[in-house]
């Protein structure tokens, strides 16, 4: 394993960049748990929503899978969430 690898939130936040219409909108917070659990919290532009979950959450399912995947090479346990940060439209 390279020590230049990206770590699992650096690697969530380019998965996702790609996936959505505004780039500049994704967002991930680090949260970590008392038991060295880490979740990854991603929000993006309340009109990309849809592409980052996917149809019946596939996109949603591989984003965490690969993160995980990730994590686990690095000795690390990650969960992932999808949150709306956004405040409700008007």
């Amino acid at each position: 394993m390279s020590d230049d690898s990206p770590t699992p939130r650096e690697l969530l936040e380019f998965l996702a960049r790609g996936l959505v219409e505004q780039p500049d909108q994704v967002e991930v917070d680090e949260v970590r748990e008392n038991d060295q659990t880490i979740v990854l919290e991603l929000s993006v532009a309340r009109d990309d929503y849809g592409n980052v979950i996917g149809r019946g959450g596939r996109t949603a399912g591989a984003l965490r899978t690969i993160v995980k995947a990730a994590a686990s090479r690095r000795g690390e346990r990650v969960f992932v969430d999808i949150v709306d940060s956004s405040p409700p439209p008007r």
